[in-house]
């Protein structure tokens, strides 16, 4: 398999291509009818990815999601793969382009978006229904050709063979017979059974990693094209703020400056490479007006947190009476807990390479919304959609970062003042400096048990920003934001009393927005950590406690039993060790977690190992969902221990990965990844273990040393001896 990434074609010249070639077979994608009501101009015939096979028996998807490492080039190659009968490894994958009736997410109201582990989930039935009628399809051109009953042949490897096995004509010989045949409708043909599968479920390496390994690959900021120049940028330090004035002369001192570009925000210095663009930027002894944020910090975000957490939320769950259970309960428990803002921080910083003409405009780099981009890009310019070209790439990491089109509006506004094609790159401090970060979570929960210690009572108010309500403000109904609450408004566990409430509050001066998931990286860690507060307050194992609460929940009981196998559970550890659990259901998908941690004297924390169970449904690729639960708890565990954004004057005060920290080779645990044989949907892993590791470390910690957090980054000087 090889993913062709610049540039990717829009349907028309796809359409084009296959007669330049000769004809072919094409096969879309049939979507579910909700999307419809998405994109109401386009008729259901015309909705979906396209997957084309060529008179040479080539076989090529056009990628209908974003590549940015989760593995989904060859995940959907393989659900195609499965029921199409050819080998995945001679799959193609084209980089689909910015058309959201083409190419829509059906997980994501048909929004061309990759994000929210809805990759599998959205094209697990239509790309293996493309399979399958394409199949479909091939085999009857076959019957056509030898003038037999189409169910006396089959389909293996790229060919179909006739009854007695010693005839066969490869797919590239059938196409164009197969061409002229009526199209089955998607939901008529019959789908392979998990025991009929023969590549679904079983591991298989990832064909891109050679090309990324030897340096092969193409992602954006690799991109090259004649009479490129180079951009660095500096966005001024406070939001809202502009640049007043800067030493031209100084900049164009330097050799190979050819530009000094100001736009509303922000300085650009365009040069014939990089190296010569950043030392102009150095140069340019910038002046800015700071603006109205200018006077932000930590304590005013706090402090309004506080205040509003206190007052009453949308209501997002009310089962049963709340007030009337707390009031009678036996014992109360209380607490706050704080999660900061956080950064993406992903290896490759953002860039993107625009192209505008009086005709067209190109953008070459990755992005997670495409149609979005080719929306805003147009208003920008001032050119007609369809006059906007998007041309998406392998991304160096991304975690939720690129579905935000700042640094491509950043680039347009650079682009619209140089003459050619301009390659903007952000460097790293600008990265991180002027990021759109995790907000900032300030939650309140209350508890209430009965004289047995069971969970009588369970209030949560979620306090912290809506992104739904700025990115989706459809979405927030009744002052909800679905997304912040999830992990939250359905906890694994029963309780006949529970309330959930979420009560917005965006703060001044700072952007927010997905962070590898988003409401269950913190309802997980808020929630895990308050029934390990109830557990102890009744003076029971917190293990048991939760399988005591997990009788109508078999999937999450499940993962919990066999984690607690796995890691041991109940072992004898040395002083000031201690194990930690953590269960959840997010994105679709039943996970637990146990970590084992120790801490030293001086309040070091060390994750030692981490046992993970996930219960995903029906897996595609099991070596990428254990990939991905392992950089998950990984990249969790770097915001756990380390991870925090902070304001001061306005500005982000970390600025690289001295100050924004991630977690060091020798820091990384060994992460035991098991798998649950299930049959169920398949839900999502991408974000999945990311959520699950906050509270099983600070569970663990407080196994080891009795001591709980509940603000995270984990601060060391509170767990001195």
């Amino acid at each position: 398999m090889s993913a062709i990434n610049s540039p990717a074609l829009d349907r028309r010249q796809f359409l084009k291509l296959g007669g330049m070639l000769g004809g072919g077979l094409i096969v879309g994608l049939q979507v579910p009818a909700q999307v419809l009501a998405a994109q109401p101009e386009a008729s259901l015939t015309d909705l979906g990815a396209f997957i084309r096979i060529g008179h040479d028996n080539e076989v090529t998807l056009v990628m209908p999601m974003a590549e940015v490492g989760q593995g989904v080039y060859m995940a959907q190659s393989m659900l195609l793969a499965e029921e199409l009968e050819v080998d995945v490894d001679t799959v193609k994958v084209l980089a689909s382009p910015a058309n959201a009736a083409l190419y829509g997410n059906p997980a994501i109201g048909g929004y061309q978006v990759t994000g929210g582990s809805t990759t599998i989930r959205a094209f697990w039935t239509p790309l293996r229904q493309a399979g399958a009628v394409a199949r479909t399809l091939l085999i009857a051109a076959a019957a056509q050709v030898w003038k037999v009953d189409p169910a006396s042949c089959k389909a293996s490897s790229g060919y179909v063979y006739d009854a007695s096995g010693q005839h066969k004509l490869s797919y590239g010989e059938l196409v164009d017979v197969a061409a002229r045949l009526p199209q089955p409708a998607a939901d008529s043909v019959v789908l392979k059974t998990r025991e009929q599968m023969t590549l679904l479920g079983k591991p298989h390496h990832r064909i891109d990693t050679p090309d990324k390994v030897r340096g092969k690959a193409q992602y954006g900021i690799d991109f090259q094209t004649a009479n490129l120049k180079h951009a660095a940028i500096a966005v001024c330090p406070v939001l809202g703020g502009k640049p007043v004035a800067v030493d031209e002369a100084a900049i164009k001192a330097v050799r190979g400056v050819q530009q000094v570009v100001l736009t509303d925000e922000a300085v650009a210095v365009v040069a014939d490479n990089t190296w010569a663009a950043m030392k102009g930027l150095r140069a340019a002894s910038i002046q800015w007006d700071f603006g109205d944020n200018a006077s932000v910090g930590m304590e005013e975000v706090v402090q309004q947190l506080d205040s509003e957490s206190q007052q009453s939320g949308g209501l997002a769950r009310n089962d049963g009476d709340v007030e009337k259970a707390l009031a009678s309960a036996t014992t109360r428990l209380e607490a706050v807990y704080q999660l900061p803002f956080l950064s993406h921080a992903p290896m490759e910083p953002m860039n993107y390479t625009v192209e505008i003409t009086d005709k067209r405009c190109d953008v070459w780099g990755g992005c997670q919304t495409l149609t979005l981009a080719q929306a805003t890009v147009a208003q920008l310019t001032g050119l007609p959609p369809e006059s906007v070209f998007i041309n998406n790439f392998l991304m160096g990491g991304a975690f939720g970062r690129r579905l935000e089109l700042d640094g491509m509006i950043h680039a347009v506004k650079v682009a619209k003042q140089v003459q050619g094609p301009v390659k903007v790159i952000w460097s790293r401090e600008e990265d991180i400096q002027h990021g759109f970060y995790r907000p900032y979570y300030y939650d309140r929960l209350w508890g209430g048990l009965d004289a047995e210690g069971k969970p009588v009572a369970w209030f949560h108010r979620v306090s912290g920003s809506s992104i739904m309500a700025r990115a989706f403000p459809g979405a927030f109904v009744n002052g909800v934001d679905p997304d912040g609450v999830e992990g939250a408004k359905e906890p694994p566990y029963e309780f006949d009393n529970i309330r959930v409430e979420f009560r917005r509050v965006e703060p001044r001066g700072v952007l927010t927005s997905w962070w590898r998931g988003v409401g269950p990286t913190h309802n997980v860690f808020m929630v895990e950590s308050f029934i390990d507060e109830m557990a102890a307050a009744a003076k029971q194992d917190p293990a048991s406690y939760r399988l005591a609460l997990l009788g109508n929940n078999p999937r999450a009981r499940q993962v919990l039993e066999l984690a607690l196998k796995q890691a041991g559970w109940g072992k004898q550890l040395p002083e000031r060790h201690g194990l930690g659990v953590s269960v959840q259901f997010a994105f679709g998908s039943y996970l637990a977690m146990i970590a084992e941690v120790a801490v030293s004297e001086q309040g070091a924390v060390r994750c030692q190992r981490i046992h993970a169970v996930i219960d995903c449904g029906l897996t595609v690729n099991p070596d990428t969902v254990k990939a991905q639960i392992e950089g998950g708890a990984v990249f969790g565990l770097t915001a756990a221990l380390y991870g925090a954004i902070t304001v001061k004057d306005g500005q982000v005060q970390q600025s690289n990965f001295d100050t924004y920290q991630p977690v060091r080779m020798y820091e990384a645990p060994h992460v035991d990844v098991h798998i649950v044989d299930s049959l169920e949907a398949p839900g999502g892993v991408g974000e999945t273990g990311t959520a699950a590791v906050f509270p099983a470390i600070t569970n663990a910690v407080f196994a080891a040393t009795g001591k709980r957090i509940r603000t995270l980054p984990i601060n060391p000087s509170e767990l001195k001896v």
